[in-house]
């Protein structure tokens, strides 16, 4: 099944957010989680690192990672 890893990166992604202090490092973790996602569903993974980094950087603004 093509959707476990790619929960489990999501999982894995939100539960190490909640340990970093500043954007920089929670940019660094969603750019990771976010080339993860990229690479299991055989997509860009580069363009998957940008998301994933700038989601990271903004869900300490969204209030998701506070």
């Amino acid at each position: 099944m093509r959707k476990s890893p790619i929960l489990l990166a999501i999982f894995v992604a939100s539960a190490l957010s909640g340990c970093m202090a500043t954007d920089s490092e929670r940019a660094l973790g969603g750019a990771a989680a976010g080339a993860l996602v990229a690479d299991a569903t055989d997509t860009n993974v580069l363009a998957g690192a940008a998301i994933g980094a700038l989601a990271g950087t903004y869900c300490d603004d969204a209030g998701i990672c506070n």
